[in-house]
């Protein structure tokens, strides 16, 4: 039987197998072109209650999109398309798409050509598989990128497009840290971001939610204190199996609720301090808060990562 671990790791070989001539034979823009295109340019504050698509897979997860909708006005209104390490090329329709029953099943899912081409959104949330290297190498993340954010402002020109900037397993060799910091411009800018906004149309605009990097600063800021509250270190952010074993790429309520802020904080051109940090699950049960003194400093977090950087929309 087919699980999540192993489909992402069948699709990472088969990828291999496949070839790609994207990453070979495309010159990439610098990241600083991408932040000349970006920064300074202010996204308007939404005066009403939002309706987002998410497409992606388990880093976007069910949990996460109903966290923002709880931090956001009354009103808010979000669906999915979800699936196991997917590709924005399998959600296009050009592979398969592993563990789509399964990650499917929930009131909240609405099949993703659809919804993109329905016009119903105010904002599409776009998420590409990680290993991002091989997603970029073998699946074309550039190309597809352009292919959504086009067929969306085809059905609503003033739509709001963003890209979820993931992460990588904790124990990758090359070190987590040091690859947030490195990946940021090398893949994500430079290689995702950055060519597809040069097959669009000028003046489009794809928006950053860069959790990645608020991951990073974060992290960074609780293990040189030592810890702060119910967070020791970057594991405490993170899911555990049954028998206590590490899950080291998928997110436990507390790291979900850190990245719910960002989207929620991009979303909504607004800084997340002062929001409220007990939450619940998709399902409807208690999730797991953090508490009253990592949830501030995760709110500050955010608000600086996103302010700084210039990516997101929001006025420095």
């Amino acid at each position: 039987m087919m699980t999540r671990r192993t489909a992402i790791l069948s699709s990472l070989l088969s990828a291999i197998g496949a070839g790609g001539l994207y990453w070979h034979l495309t010159r990439a823009p610098s990241a600083d072109s991408v932040r000349t295109r970006l920064t300074g340019f202010s996204v308007p504050k939404p005066d009403q209650p939002l309706s987002v698509f998410h497409l992606g897979h388990s880093l976007v997860n069910r949990d996460m999109p109903a966290m923002v909708a709880q931090l956001s006005p009354a009103g808010h209104g979000y669906d999915s398309q979800l699936g196991w390490g997917t590709t924005l090329q399998a959600h296009w329709g050009d592979a398969p798409i592993n563990g789509f029953e399964a990650e499917n099943a929930h009131p909240r899912f609405r099949p993703a050509l659809e919804a993109v081409q329905s016009g119903d959104y105010d904002a599409i949330v776009l998420t590409e598989m990680v290993e991002i290297r091989a997603s970029i190498r073998y699946y074309d993340s550039p190309v597809y990128l352009a292919r959504w954010a086009a067929e969306a402002l085809k059905a609503r020109p003033d739509v709001r497009l963003y890209l979820y900037e993931t992460w990588h397993q904790l124990d990758d060799p090359e070190g987590w840290l040091e690859r947030l910091d490195l990946d940021h411009d090398r893949y994500w800018l430079s290689r995702v971001l950055g060519p597809a906004l040069e097959r669009l149309p000028e003046g489009t605009r794809i928006f950053l939610i860069p959790a990645g990097q608020v991951l990073a600063a974060f992290v960074r800021a609780v293990e040189a204190q030592g810890g702060v509250g119910n967070v020791r270190d970057r594991t405490d952010l993170f899911a555990r199996a049954e028998d206590g074993s590490l899950d080291v790429i998928h997110l436990n309520d507390i790291g979900n609720y850190l990245v719910a802020l960002v989207h929620h904080a991009v979303l909504y051109q607004q800084s997340p301090v002062g929001l409220p940090h007990a939450l619940m699950r998709a399902d409807g049960s208690p999730a797991t808060p953090p508490s009253p003194e990592v949830a501030r400093l995760m709110q500050e977090t955010v608000d600086s990562v996103i302010r700084n950087l210039g990516l997101s929309g929001l006025s420095a």
